[in-house]
C-alpha cells in the first residue's frame, strides 16, 4: 500500500535539489553565514513580491507578530482582538507583549475572522486588529480596514498560511498597517527549517523592527530600546531565494488540486468542502473539509473517517482541535464553552486533507474514492 502523506516536502526537494544545493554551497564557501548578501537579497525580493517599500526578515513567523506588536508599542492595558480558531502563536504573542486577546467567533464558510462580529468586540482598551488568513484564504479585509480605520487601529496581517493569496487583487500583507509571513517548512513559501518576514510600507515602523530585533540597537552597541535576537539566517535565506521563484507555480498546482477536490468531493454526503470567498484568491495551504456530526450515525464523524483513511494510507491532519478559548493556558480570561459556538463546532468537524503541489493525480484519486467510499455507504 502506497502510503499518502498530508504534504511531502521530499518531493519539492528532488525538484530543485541541484538549485538548492548551489545556493546553500555558495554560502558556505562564503564564509558569511549571518546577514550578508542572501537575507538582503531576499527580504528585496520577498518585498516587491508583496508590493511593499519594506521587508524585514527575522526568526520565524511568530517573531514576526511579537515585533510588529513591540513596533506599535502595544502592551500591558491593551487588548487586541484575535480570531478564537487558530494557532495559539496569534494569541500568545500578545500575552508575551503583556496585552489582552480579545476573541472572536468565525465565520463558518472560510474558517476565517467573522468581521460581523468585531465591532462587539471592541472596547476603549483596543488597540490592534489581527486578522489571521487561515488555511491560505485571505480575511474580509475590506471590512476589516473600514472597521479599523473608523475606530483609529492599527491591523497586523497574520499571513504564515497564505503567502501568495490576495483580497480584491491586492497581495495580503500589504492591505494591513504589518504584515507577518512564516517560512515553516509546511508553509506555501518554506525553508528548510526556520524563518519569518515582515512587510509594510510604513517606514517608521520598518527603522522601528529592524531595531527592535537586533537587540535594540539603532547602531553596533548602542542599545536604544530592550530588543531581541530574531534573525533569519544566511542559509535559508539563500533557500528562499531559490523557492520564491516558484512560489506561483506552486500556488496555482494547488489550487488545480482544490478544483478537482472540489469537483469531486462536493456532492458527498455529509461533507462540506472549504468555500472561497470573493474577490479573494486563496492558495490552499490547507484544504479542510467539514464532516458534519450525526448523533444518530456514528459513521458521520471526523474521527472515524480519520482512522478509516489512515487504514488506507491516507494521512489527514486537525487543525484545531481545541478553539483558543478553551486552551488551558487562557482560563483566566473568563471565556466559557459555548461562548463561540461556531468555532466549538468546527473544532469537531474539521479534516485537512493531503495537498501540496506535487499531489498525483493518481494520489489524490485516491484519497477522493476512500471518502466517497466511506461516506457513500
Amino acid at each position: 500500500m502506497n502510503k499518502i502523506p498530508p504534504i511531502d516536502l521530499g518531493q519539492q526537494y528532488k525538484l530543485i535539489a541541484q538549485e538548492i544545493g548551489v545556493a546553500v554551497e555558495q554560502v558556505l564557501a562564503s564564509g558569511y553565514y549571518i546577514g550578508g548578501s542572501e537575507v538582503a537579497r531576499f527580504e528585496e525580493a520577498f518585498g516587491e513580491y508583496i508590493g511593499v517599500s519594506d521587508c524585514i526578515s527575522c526568526n520565524s513567523g511568530t517573531d514576526a507578530l511579537f515585533l510588529a506588536l513591540r513596533a506599535l508599542d502595544i502592551g500591558p492595558g491593551d487588548e487586541v482582538i484575535v480570531p478564537v480558531f487558530t494557532f495559539i502563536a496569534t494569541a500568545e504573542v500578545v500575552s508575551s507583549v503583556g496585552a489582552t486577546p480579545v476573541f472572536v467567533d468565525i465565520d463558518e464558510n472560510t474558517f476565517n475572522l467573522d468581521v460581523n462580529k468585531l465591532e462587539s468586540a471592541i472596547t476603549s482598551k483596543t488597540k490592534a486588529i489581527i486578522p489571521v488568513h487561515l488555511f491560505g484564504q485571505s480575511v474580509n479585509m475590506t471590512r476589516v480596514m473600514e472597521t479599523a480605520r473608523t475606530h483609529q487601529l492599527s491591523v497586523i496581517e497574520d499571513c504564515a498560511q497564505a503567502t501568495g493569496a490576495t483580497w480584491n487583487g491586492e497581495k495580503i500583507g500589504r492591505i494591513g498597517d504589518i504584515g507577518c509571513f512564516s517560512f515553516f517548512p509546511t508553509k506555501n513559501l518554506g525553508a528548510c527549517g526556520d524563518g519569518g518576514a515582515i512587510t509594510t510600507d510604513n517606514t517608521a515602523i520598518a527603522a522601528k523592527i529592524r531595531m527592535i530585533k537586533d537587540h535594540g540597537q539603532s547602531s553596533k552597541y548602542n542599545s536604544e530600546v530592550v530588543g531581541v535576537n530574531s534573525r533569519l539566517d544566511a542559509l535559508q535565506a539563500a533557500i528562499l531565494n531559490v523557492k520564491l521563484r516558484y512560489l506561483d507555480q506552486w500556488n496555482e498546482q494547488r489550487s488545480r488540486i482544490a478544483q478537482r477536490y472540489h469537483q469531486f468531493l462536493g456532492a458527498v454526503p455529509g461533507l462540506i468542502v472549504p468555500t472561497e470567498a470573493t474577490p479573494g484568491q486563496s492558495v490552499w495551504n490547507q484544504y479542510t473539509v467539514r464532516v458534519l456530526q450525526r448523533a444518530t450515525d456514528l459513521i458521520f464523524d471526523r474521527n472515524v473517517v480519520r482512522a478509516q483513511l489512515a487504514e488506507r494510507g491516507i494521512t489527514t491532519m486537525v487543525y484545531y482541535p481545541v478553539p483558543l478559548h478553551l486552551q488551558p493556558v487562557y482560563e483566566d480570561l473568563g471565556y466559557q464553552p459555548g461562548q463561540f459556538p461556531v468555532a466549538e463546532q468546527l473544532s469537531q468537524e474539521v479534516l485537512s486533507l493531503p495537498m501540496f503541489p506535487e499531489l498525483s493525480t493518481e494520489q489524490q484519486d485516491s484519497v477522493i474514492y476512500a471518502i466517497k467510499d466511506f461516506l457513500s455507504q
